[in-house]
């Protein structure tokens, strides 16, 4: 077979040192009775030291030629799955259901390129699983775990932080990939809560004040949802912020995760919907 070089194009950067590897699973914190979600299997160095420990290993990955390497290296060991897809196409309910009623546990080494989105999917579909150990770039992994008030504080800040429990791990150096990226990682544990943080009433329209918040992040509160696409007047807008007590002039930055809840159920309860 061709030798397996890493493709820019996806995003990919192998982990080839021993160490990291053996840190990650001993974060997943494995029993024999687990089910575990890998993402981008790469050449199954992860694979391989997942399916000792674990009772099954479901690995997701796009790239045809390591998907046919990946066949071949786990032909017989009977509890690794290998499928071929991309994980954001990829349904999750249909594919975990299918092997298992149980919860899931999430391994995964995400191209940075496409980190943000597959965050996101998890957030969707976090009933299926009960924790996730993701090695991110340290500005993803940073942003995370941001508090309000600073600049790394975002919508994914605020999304993770209302369904998981997050702890950094450790940090990963370049020279643990090949190829060697420019930047450093961050291996972080996501706990899945049973439920949300924080009561935020009606979750669609909480994504959708937490979205348009952080649209334009130099603007007020007021400017941004007022040019939101929120149903609502002006007049509902002001009364809002009035019961709420949130100064209509702060940035969205600066919100708590409770004052974002706040503030939804008081556009909630003027009539605000999305």
């Amino acid at each position: 077979m061709e030798k397996l070089y890493a493709k820019k194009s996806l995003g990919q950067n192998f982990l080839v040192d021993g160490n990291v590897l053996l840190r990650i699973v001993a974060a997943v914190d494995i029993n024999q009775e687990d089910m575990i979600l890998e993402i981008g299997p790469g050449k199954g160095a992860l694979t391989e030291l997942l399916a000792k420990k674990a009772k099954q290993v479901l690995a997701v990955e796009l790239d045809n030629r390591l998907v046919e390497y990946l066949e071949g290296k786990f032909l017989q060991t009977d509890n690794v799955e290998i499928i071929r897809n991309d994980i954001l196409r990829t349904d999750l309910p249909q594919i975990l259901s299918s092997r298992s009623a149980g919860r899931w546990k999430v391994a995964a080494n995400l191209p940075y390129n496409i980190s943000s989105q597959v965050l996101f999917k998890f957030i969707e579909n976090r009933e299926y699983f009960s924790e996730l150990v993701l090695m991110l770039q340290k500005e993803v992994g940073e942003r995370l775990v941001a508090p309000p008030g600073c600049k790394q504080y975002g919508i994914l800040s605020v999304f993770c932080q209302l369904y998981f429990d997050i702890s950094r791990q450790f940090l990963v150096k370049p020279g643990s990939f090949r190829p060697i990226p420019k930047v450093d990682s961050m291996v972080l544990k996501f706990c899945v809560l049973p439920t949300p943080r924080v009561d935020v009433g009606d979750e669609s329209l909480f994504r959708s004040v937490v979205k348009s918040s952080f649209g334009q992040r130099r603007k007020t509160l007021w400017n941004c949802l007022k040019g939101a696409a929120l149903d609502m007047a002006e007049k509902d807008l002001e009364l809002a912020f009035r019961r709420s007590g949130i100064d209509p002039g702060r940035r969205g930055e600066t919100l708590s995760l409770d004052e974002f809840a706040i503030l939804t159920k008081a556009l909630g309860a003027c009539g605000v919907a999305v």
